[in-house]
């Protein structure tokens, strides 16, 4: 009873980071499919190559006898601390390896990713020991709008200072591109191009 009430207590992850880290770690100790729907918010999508719900796409998905891994690089935070988009490295159980991608939210309860997305590299990208956090600046005013042309999705945090668009052509080539405010202006801070499964 004692553990039962220590563990309700518990606080979870209380960054973005912490939350890729032990995302990747229920991956490896729960299954990979189900660590992916455990961490997803409702409205989640990934890409097979075309966008889809990963709630949808993932509910019927056995979790693979072994688990890939992950580790994040660099968290990219907005002024308020409620949303990031974290970089990393993967490494899947048949010996290849690439970069990953993932927006996060936290919706009050506990960090929940909304896109997630990859690709595959011919060398492994570095990362540091200790990840990076970048925050944006919670000066100036930021604009509200985003240029959506030749884009299928796109968002912002709720105070604008961490935005992202990202689209899959007819070929299924697929960009995402994010820009934090630096307290004058966006900055592009990830630019991510995969090319279509061939």
């Amino acid at each position: 009873m004692i553990l039962a009430l220590l563990l309700l207590g518990s606080p979870g992850p209380k960054t973005a980071i912490d939350a890729e880290i032990a995302f990747s770690q229920a991956a490896q100790t729960a299954g990979q499919w189900t660590a992916f729907r455990r961490y997803a918010a409702r409205e989640a999508v990934m890409f097979t190559p075309q966008v889809v719900n990963a709630l949808d796409w993932l509910r019927v998905r056995e979790d693979p006898p072994k688990a890939m891994q992950w580790q994040p690089a660099v968290s990219y935070v907005a002024c308020d601390g409620k949303w990031a988009v974290n970089t990393g490295a993967w490494q899947g159980a048949d010996g290849r390896k690439g970069y990953f991608t993932t927006i996060w939210r936290h919706d009050g309860h506990g960090w929940r990713w909304l896109f997630d997305h990859g690709d595959v590299l011919l060398s492994a990208r570095v990362v540091p020991k200790k990840p990076v956090m970048r925050k944006a600046a919670c000066k100036g005013a930021p604009a509200t709008g985003f240029n959506a042309q030749a884009s299928n999705g796109f968002g912002a945090s709720d105070d604008a200072t961490l935005r992202w668009r990202w689209h899959v052509a007819a070929d299924n080539d697929r960009t995402l591109s994010v820009e934090m405010w630096d307290g004058e202006r966006y900055t592009r801070v990830i630019d991510d191009v995969v090319a279509a499964p061939r």
